[in-house]
């Protein structure tokens, strides 16, 4: 039997492999816009490199390049007056032209007698520091990532995890909470599967990656546009759909399938489509096990120009997850009560109108963010233990205005106003769960609801004068349910430029994050302040070749008005999602206390090589920090994630245009841990004190293969995770069957392939 199953895929693929033989080629259309101004830009020189194919850019800023070699291509584009700028990873296949969106940026520094070179790294007109982009394939073909976008951020510097199957961002020694995430305009407060309430991580994006055009990751010091975070900013920028022809997408990835379609609307507009649905339950319930997650999330996007200087856009994102429990004999009876179980409804949506004027343009987004959490645990004689049943629901309006005031210099402001329109909560957890700094239980049972105000008005000015390039900006930020309603955020990044290959960078700014709305129930009688951040960067970058960058920074955060837990004072608070709500008590449902500081200082190195015409990429970052914090008892302590190295080392060969090959490693310390007493519950005496969790690492590998077809592509991957299977640790528990404390390991090997068929 396997000997024919065999024969039938080497057959399949020998197949393929005939069909794919003749020369096939493809097309590839656009539209270049100016960065400063969103005008279209006439006259570009477009270049498809290592070919005699190119292209100049219509009055409207379209281009089209024909006869376009299938597989993976870059293409430079140039213009007297802007950076010359060179797209990597542009996949061509012979069936839907692909359709690119390019913004070039207008150059602010001229340096007499320099080199004109062409960049693989996108310039900002801002300065900025600590800031990185991927792009869609960038993304896809990374080893181990799973095709999620958070995932991906893990290999820059600063960033760690919180466990192999989760993707809690640790940045800089901060709190998964701490970090700010944006699709197309709109800022939301988790995206992903059941993501954890409160907090922003979970085990997977519901992003379909698809339709990403862009990925920036901020690790620190961004800009005065971004607030109500104290760490980090994700900028995800959604692709439009083709405007060329209807096409779409089947795929079976790692844990889910779906399908994608999109197509034009009229001759000034598209749209897109995805629904996808995990297959995880599936193999969970062929495997016996008793915890079955399922999920489903829908994506769709329109756009639609209704004159030259006139565009909305229309998106939506919803997820369903739900839990289903096996409870057939004991085992997994006990098995289950260690888990806390998330059903979630997720859907956030936004309606964006863009006008273009003379040396601007004005961006007015009205949007909606809506959470409904449904979480529960039993014990294992099946008695709940504890409920959550919460809506979570804003309403946002957001305004920007960019001001181009001269060719070197812009003025942004705006302002975003957030109105908390459905904040209800009904939550029960018992006094044993919930145990005070004396020992006495106090029970929470919460039947309320509430609404919030949220306004922050920002404004940032970049100028380039000489060498030197500055951005000073200011953020007034406004909560109605804090201690102190309003606070202020100056902001400033400074680049010298030493010349075409080197800058010195720097950062200053002061940064606030309101608490999450389920902090508020612990102690409803207290009112929590915003946190603070103060955060200096000083660094240095280089780039000696086009497709190489370097860059070393030194990082120092000062955090004030942390909330300390007044039941647990040797802590602060530091949720990352709770499997186990016995461990420890959930959510931040307790009395705080913004009385708590801390700090983190670290340096990182981040190398990366783009694909260029040597088809070899990768990336390498490494990462020494310090995190500790003085909680409530006055005595200051490691911080919950406080990993003191970090090393990722990512690399891909492009062999021809049909295989590609890649591999990841990454290697992290342990962070601190808390003993156990013989009763069950954390030391808390000892808080951070025991011993480190081991050395974290891992090998992830890939292999990629296409098939290029007269309207059809296909693409199949496998992708083999923790090759050398080692049980990485994520945490220790209880087990209350043994009486014993015991380590929370990853799975060993896990492979997975994905297929995908493009028409």
């Amino acid at each position: 039997m396997q000997l024919r199953l065999i024969y039938a895929l080497l057959t399949f693929f020998l197949l393929l492999n005939i069909l794919n033989a003749a020369e096939q080629t493809g097309a590839i259309t656009g539209r270049i816009t100016s960065k400063m101004t969103q005008q279209p830009l006439p006259g570009v020189t477009v270049r498809l490199l290592n070919t005699n194919l190119g292209a100049i850019s219509q009055t409207n800023g379209n281009f089209r390049i024909e006869n376009v070699p299938v597989g993976i291509n870059q293409i430079q584009f140039s213009s007297i007056g802007y950076e010359t700028y060179v797209q990597t990873d542009i996949a061509v296949g012979s069936g839907r032209p692909v359709f690119l969106e390019i913004e070039l940026v207008e150059k602010v520094i001229e340096l007499e007698g320099a080199e004109v070179r062409a960049s693989y790294f996108v310039k900002r007109i801002e300065s900025v520091t600590s800031t990185q982009s991927f792009s869609f394939e960038e993304i896809r073909r990374s080893p181990g990532v799973q095709e999620d976008v958070i995932r991906a951020t893990a290999l820059l510097p600063g960033v760690n995890v919180t466990g192999a199957g989760r993707n809690d961002l640790i940045v800089r020694g901060g709190a998964p909470f701490e970090n700010l995430f944006i699709v197309d305009n709109i800022e939301v407060d988790n995206i992903n599967h059941f993501g954890s309430q409160g907090s922003t991580g979970g085990p997977l994006s519901m992003i379909n990656l698809d339709f990403v055009r862009n990925v920036d990751f901020s690790s620190g010091g961004f800009g005065a546009k971004y607030g109500d975070k104290t760490s980090s900013m994700t900028n995800i920028t959604l692709r439009n759909g083709s405007e060329e022809q209807f096409g779409g997408k089947a795929t079976i990835s790692a844990s889910q399938f779906g399908l994608n379609l999109e197509g034009p609307i009229a001759d000034d507009g598209s749209w897109f489509f995805s629904a996808r649905r995990s297959y995880l339950d599936f193999i969970f319930q062929a495997a016996g096990f008793g915890f079955v997650p399922q999920y489903w999330d829908f994506q769709g996007k329109a756009n639609y120009r209704l004159d030259s200087k006139n565009q909305l856009t229309y998106l939506f994102v919803t997820a369903l997850n739900n839990v289903k429990l096996n409870n057939e004999d004991d085992d997994k009876r006990f098995k289950n009560s260690q888990v806390a179980v998330p059903d979630q409804y997720r859907n956030f949506s936004g309606l964006t109108w863009r006008h273009l004027f003379k040396d601007g343009f004005a961006t007015v987004t009205l949007g909606n963010a809506y959470t409904r959490f449904s979480t529960f645990q039993n014990d294992s004689n099946l008695v709940e233990i504890f409920r959550n049943e919460s809506k979570e629901g804003e309403l946002i309006l957001k305004t920007d205005l960019d001001f181009q005031l001269g060719s070197k210099t812009e003025l942004t402001f705006g302002n975003q106003l957030k109105y908390g329109a459905i904040l209800e909560y009904d939550i029960l957890i018992p006094g044993f769960l919930r145990i005070d700094n004396n020992g006495n239980e106090q029970p929470l049972a919460i039947d309320t609801s509430f609404t919030s105000v949220k306004n922050g008005t920002y404004f940032s000015l970049s100028s380039a004068i000489g060498h030197h390039r500055f951005t000073i900006g200011g953020r007034m930020d406004y909560y109605n349910f804090t201690d102190e309603e309003l606070y202020f955020s100056p902001r400033l990044s400074y680049i010298y430029t030493l010349n075409e290959l080197s800058s010195f960078v720097f950062s200053v700014g002061r940064f606030y994050q309101s608490p999450s709305y389920i902090w508020l129930l612990g102690d409803p009688n207290n009112k929590l302040k915003a946190i603070r951040a103060d955060q200096v960067v000083i660094g240095y970058a280089h780039t000696p070749l086009q497709d190489v960058k370097v860059q070393l920074e030194v990082f120092y955060k000062d955090y004030a008005n942390y909330p300390g837990r007044v039941y647990r004072p040797q802590a602060v608070l530091s949720p990352s999602g709770f499997d186990d709500i016995t461990s420890d008590i959930p959510f931040g449902l307790e009395p705080l206390s913004n009385s708590a500081t801390g700090r983190s200082r670290g340096i990182e190195l981040f190398i990366q090589k783009k694909f260029s015409e040597i088809p070899i990429y990768g990336l390498l970052s490494a990462t020494y920090s310090e995190s500790d914090f003085v909680a409530l008892d006055g005595f200051e302590r490691p911080g919950a994630y406080d990993s003191r190295f970090i090393f990722n080392i990512s690399a891909g060969w492009r062999i021809n245009s049909h295989w590609e090959v890649s591999s990841k490693f990454r290697l992290a310390t342990g962070v601190p841990t808390t003993p156990f007493l013989p009763t069950g519950s954390r030391d808390f005496i000892r808080y951070n004190e025991g011993e480190r969790l081991p050395l974290y690492h891992s090998l992830d590998i890939r292999a990629d293969r296409r098939w290029n077809f007269s309207s059809t592509n296909l693409i199949f991957y496998i992708d083999i995770q923790n090759v050398y299977a080692r049980k990485n640790v994520s945490g220790v528990r209880w087990n209350a069957r043994d009486q014993v404390s015991e380590y929370q390991e990853s799975f060993g090997i896990l492979p997975t392939i994905g297929v995908s068929l493009e028409f």
